[in-house]
Protein backbone atom coordinates (compact mmCIF):
# COMPACT_ATOMS: atom_id res chain seq x y z
CA UNK A 1 0.00 0.00 0.00
CA UNK A 2 3.17 2.66 1.01
CA UNK A 3 4.28 1.65 -2.44
CA UNK A 4 1.65 2.26 -4.42
CA UNK A 5 0.96 6.01 -3.13
CA UNK A 6 4.46 6.69 -3.09
CA UNK A 7 3.95 6.03 -7.06
CA UNK A 8 1.49 8.29 -7.11
CA UNK A 9 3.22 11.56 -5.28
CA UNK A 10 5.44 13.31 -7.88
CA UNK A 11 8.76 13.96 -6.15
CA UNK A 12 9.52 17.48 -5.26
CA UNK A 13 12.51 17.22 -8.14
CA UNK A 14 10.02 16.35 -10.79
CA UNK A 15 8.01 19.25 -9.83
CA UNK A 16 10.35 21.88 -9.29
CA UNK A 17 12.46 21.73 -12.03
CA UNK A 18 10.25 22.81 -14.78
CA UNK A 19 9.00 25.47 -12.26
CA UNK A 20 12.87 26.64 -12.42
CA UNK A 21 13.52 26.10 -15.76
CA UNK A 22 10.57 28.02 -16.89
CA UNK A 23 11.32 30.85 -14.31
CA UNK A 24 15.02 30.74 -16.01
CA UNK A 25 13.68 31.40 -19.25
CA UNK A 26 12.12 33.92 -18.00
CA UNK A 27 14.46 36.01 -16.45
CA UNK A 28 17.31 34.88 -19.18
CA UNK A 29 15.45 36.27 -22.06
CA UNK A 30 11.91 38.07 -21.22
CA UNK A 31 13.70 40.50 -19.28
CA UNK A 32 16.31 42.95 -19.14
CA UNK A 33 18.77 43.00 -16.46
CA UNK A 34 17.71 39.94 -14.62
CA UNK A 35 20.48 37.29 -16.86
CA UNK A 36 21.88 36.31 -13.08
CA UNK A 37 18.70 35.30 -11.62
CA UNK A 38 18.14 33.44 -14.30
CA UNK A 39 21.24 31.41 -14.09
CA UNK A 40 20.82 31.46 -10.46
CA UNK A 41 17.50 28.99 -11.47
CA UNK A 42 19.46 27.04 -13.95
CA UNK A 43 22.00 26.03 -11.36
CA UNK A 44 19.29 25.35 -8.81
CA UNK A 45 17.65 22.78 -11.18
CA UNK A 46 21.49 21.21 -12.00
CA UNK A 47 21.43 20.74 -8.36
CA UNK A 48 18.36 18.99 -8.08
CA UNK A 49 18.88 16.67 -10.71
CA UNK A 50 22.41 16.18 -9.64
CA UNK A 51 21.06 15.01 -5.69
CA UNK A 52 18.28 12.62 -7.76
CA UNK A 53 20.69 11.31 -10.92
CA UNK A 54 24.48 10.93 -8.97
CA UNK A 55 25.51 7.93 -7.33
CA UNK A 56 25.88 9.48 -3.64
CA UNK A 57 29.42 9.66 -3.35
CA UNK A 58 29.80 12.03 -6.37
CA UNK A 59 26.97 14.13 -4.99
CA UNK A 60 28.59 14.73 -1.86
CA UNK A 61 31.36 15.45 -4.12
CA UNK A 62 28.82 18.49 -5.78
CA UNK A 63 27.75 19.17 -2.85
CA UNK A 64 31.05 19.73 -1.08
CA UNK A 65 32.34 22.14 -3.86
CA UNK A 66 28.79 24.04 -3.98
CA UNK A 67 29.48 24.88 -0.20
CA UNK A 68 33.04 26.33 -1.29
CA UNK A 69 31.90 27.89 -4.12
CA UNK A 70 28.99 29.83 -1.80
CA UNK A 71 31.82 30.42 0.98
CA UNK A 72 34.13 31.96 -1.99
CA UNK A 73 30.72 34.15 -3.64
CA UNK A 74 30.18 35.58 0.29
CA UNK A 75 33.97 36.50 0.75
CA UNK A 76 34.15 38.31 -2.97
CA UNK A 77 30.97 40.31 -2.28
CA UNK A 78 32.49 41.62 0.89
CA UNK A 79 34.29 44.16 -0.71
CA UNK A 80 31.89 44.60 -3.41
CA UNK A 81 29.53 45.72 -0.75
CA UNK A 82 31.69 47.49 1.40
CA UNK A 83 32.21 50.23 -1.55
CA UNK A 84 29.55 50.77 -2.73
CA UNK A 85 28.81 53.78 -1.74
CA UNK A 86 30.05 57.43 -1.99
CA UNK A 87 33.05 57.66 -0.06
CA UNK A 88 33.64 60.64 2.27
CA UNK A 89 34.68 64.05 0.99
CA UNK A 90 34.88 62.72 -2.79
CA UNK A 91 35.60 66.29 -3.87
CA UNK A 92 38.28 66.30 -6.48
CA UNK A 93 38.76 68.86 -9.64
CA UNK A 94 37.92 65.65 -12.09
CA UNK A 95 35.00 63.46 -12.11
CA UNK A 96 34.98 60.37 -14.11
CA UNK A 97 31.60 58.89 -15.35
CA UNK A 98 31.85 55.54 -16.48
CA UNK A 99 29.70 55.10 -19.73
CA UNK A 100 27.17 52.39 -20.09
CA UNK A 101 24.75 51.04 -22.65
CA UNK A 102 23.11 53.46 -25.04
CA UNK A 103 19.85 52.22 -26.87
CA UNK A 104 20.29 54.50 -30.24
CA UNK A 105 20.95 57.81 -28.91
CA UNK A 106 18.85 57.19 -25.65
CA UNK A 107 20.76 56.60 -22.04
CA UNK A 108 19.70 53.61 -20.46
CA UNK A 109 18.36 53.30 -17.63
CA UNK A 110 21.85 52.52 -15.89
CA UNK A 111 23.55 55.42 -17.42
CA UNK A 112 20.53 57.79 -16.68
CA UNK A 113 21.51 56.54 -13.49
CA UNK A 114 24.96 57.03 -13.58
CA UNK A 115 24.56 60.58 -15.17
CA UNK A 116 21.63 61.58 -12.37
CA UNK A 117 24.77 61.02 -9.36
CA UNK A 118 26.87 62.83 -12.21
CA UNK A 119 24.87 66.32 -12.00
CA UNK A 120 24.19 66.20 -8.11
CA UNK A 121 27.65 66.17 -7.91
CA UNK A 122 28.69 68.62 -10.49
CA UNK A 123 25.73 71.13 -8.55
CA UNK A 124 27.63 70.47 -4.82
CA UNK A 125 30.96 71.00 -6.67
CA UNK A 126 31.24 73.65 -8.72
CA UNK A 127 34.70 73.64 -9.56
CA UNK A 128 34.76 70.36 -10.53
CA UNK A 129 34.71 69.07 -14.09
CA UNK A 130 33.17 65.80 -15.58
CA UNK A 131 35.11 63.61 -17.87
CA UNK A 132 32.52 61.57 -19.90
CA UNK A 133 33.44 58.19 -21.12
CA UNK A 134 32.91 55.52 -23.47
CA UNK A 135 32.81 54.41 -26.84
CA UNK A 136 29.88 53.46 -29.66
CA UNK A 137 29.04 49.66 -29.29
CA UNK A 138 26.83 47.47 -30.72
CA UNK A 139 23.63 49.33 -31.45
CA UNK A 140 24.31 52.78 -30.31
CA UNK A 141 24.06 55.39 -33.42
CA UNK A 142 26.18 57.79 -31.07
CA UNK A 143 29.36 57.24 -28.70
CA UNK A 144 28.05 56.88 -25.20
CA UNK A 145 30.35 59.88 -24.26
CA UNK A 146 28.23 62.09 -26.94
CA UNK A 147 25.09 60.69 -24.87
CA UNK A 148 26.39 61.57 -21.93
CA UNK A 149 27.30 64.98 -23.25
CA UNK A 150 24.40 66.01 -24.58
CA UNK A 151 22.19 64.60 -21.31
CA UNK A 152 24.34 67.12 -19.24
CA UNK A 153 24.25 69.88 -21.56
CA UNK A 154 20.26 69.38 -21.91
CA UNK A 155 20.12 69.39 -17.82
CA UNK A 156 22.13 72.62 -17.28
CA UNK A 157 26.06 71.51 -17.01
CA UNK A 158 28.00 74.37 -18.94
CA UNK A 159 29.79 72.81 -22.47
CA UNK A 160 33.28 73.95 -20.55
CA UNK A 161 32.54 71.82 -17.64
CA UNK A 162 32.13 68.71 -19.60
CA UNK A 163 35.34 67.32 -21.49
CA UNK A 164 34.35 64.01 -24.08
CA UNK A 165 36.55 60.47 -24.22
CA UNK A 166 35.23 58.91 -26.80
CA UNK A 167 37.52 55.99 -27.37
CA UNK A 168 36.74 53.98 -24.13
CA UNK A 169 34.79 49.87 -24.62
CA UNK A 170 35.79 48.98 -21.36
CA UNK A 171 36.61 49.99 -17.74
CA UNK A 172 40.17 49.93 -18.12
CA UNK A 173 40.23 51.60 -21.31
CA UNK A 174 37.61 54.25 -19.59
CA UNK A 175 40.37 55.16 -16.81
CA UNK A 176 42.75 54.94 -18.89
CA UNK A 177 42.23 57.33 -21.59
CA UNK A 178 40.40 59.75 -19.31
CA UNK A 179 43.65 59.98 -17.14
CA UNK A 180 45.58 60.47 -19.96
CA UNK A 181 43.27 63.75 -20.77
CA UNK A 182 43.77 64.59 -17.38
CA UNK A 183 47.77 64.70 -18.04
CA UNK A 184 47.02 66.49 -21.39
CA UNK A 185 46.00 69.15 -19.85
CA UNK A 186 48.84 69.43 -16.62
CA UNK A 187 47.37 67.74 -14.46
CA UNK A 188 48.00 64.60 -12.16
CA UNK A 189 45.27 62.20 -12.13
CA UNK A 190 46.45 60.34 -8.48
CA UNK A 191 44.35 62.20 -5.83
CA UNK A 192 42.35 64.65 -8.02
CA UNK A 193 39.88 62.55 -9.67
CA UNK A 194 36.16 61.10 -8.49
CA UNK A 195 34.94 57.58 -10.43
CA UNK A 196 31.19 57.79 -10.41
CA UNK A 197 29.47 54.25 -11.49
CA UNK A 198 26.66 52.14 -10.28
CA UNK A 199 27.23 50.98 -6.70
CA UNK A 200 27.99 47.57 -7.15
CA UNK A 201 30.71 47.98 -9.35
CA UNK A 202 32.63 50.66 -7.86
CA UNK A 203 35.02 48.29 -6.07
CA UNK A 204 36.34 46.86 -9.51
CA UNK A 205 36.39 50.68 -10.89
CA UNK A 206 38.59 51.75 -7.77
CA UNK A 207 40.55 48.53 -8.21
CA UNK A 208 41.74 49.24 -11.37
CA UNK A 209 42.66 52.89 -11.26
CA UNK A 210 44.63 51.81 -8.32
CA UNK A 211 46.05 48.94 -10.77
CA UNK A 212 47.06 52.20 -13.20
CA UNK A 213 48.74 54.43 -9.83
CA UNK A 214 45.87 56.78 -9.59
CA UNK A 215 43.78 56.61 -6.11
CA UNK A 216 40.39 57.57 -6.49
CA UNK A 217 37.41 58.71 -4.79
CA UNK A 218 34.45 56.70 -5.31
CA UNK A 219 30.41 58.52 -6.04
CA UNK A 220 27.97 55.64 -6.22
CA UNK A 221 24.74 56.35 -8.71
CA UNK A 222 22.03 56.40 -7.55
CA UNK A 223 20.09 52.91 -6.87
CA UNK A 224 17.88 51.38 -9.84
CA UNK A 225 15.43 48.97 -9.22
CA UNK A 226 16.56 46.26 -6.29
CA UNK A 227 16.06 43.14 -8.14
CA UNK A 228 18.21 44.39 -11.19
CA UNK A 229 20.25 45.70 -8.96
CA UNK A 230 20.87 42.31 -6.80
CA UNK A 231 21.31 41.03 -10.36
CA UNK A 232 24.36 43.19 -10.95
CA UNK A 233 26.01 42.77 -7.65
CA UNK A 234 25.98 39.07 -8.26
CA UNK A 235 27.52 39.50 -11.74
CA UNK A 236 30.03 41.54 -10.46
CA UNK A 237 31.53 38.39 -8.36
CA UNK A 238 32.70 37.14 -11.60
CA UNK A 239 34.01 40.54 -12.58
CA UNK A 240 35.96 40.96 -9.98
CA UNK A 241 37.10 37.34 -9.97
CA UNK A 242 38.36 38.26 -13.81
CA UNK A 243 40.47 41.34 -12.26
CA UNK A 244 41.77 39.85 -9.37
CA UNK A 245 43.18 36.60 -11.94
CA UNK A 246 44.29 38.55 -14.95
CA UNK A 247 44.80 42.19 -13.42
CA UNK A 248 41.96 43.73 -15.79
Amino acid sequence: MDNQVKKKKSPLWAFLSPVLIALGLFFRFALRGYVYWGYLCFFLVALLLAQRFLPVLLWRVVLVLTCLGLVYFCIVEVPIVKNARTDPDPERPYLVVLGAAVYGERPSLTLVRRLEGALDYLDRYPDSVAIVSGGMGKGEAITEAKAMHDWLLQHGIPEERIIQEPRATSTQENLKYSFALIRERGDEPDGNVAVISSAYHLFRAKSMARLQGVEAAGVAAPWGYKMVMLNYFIREAFGVTHLWVFGW
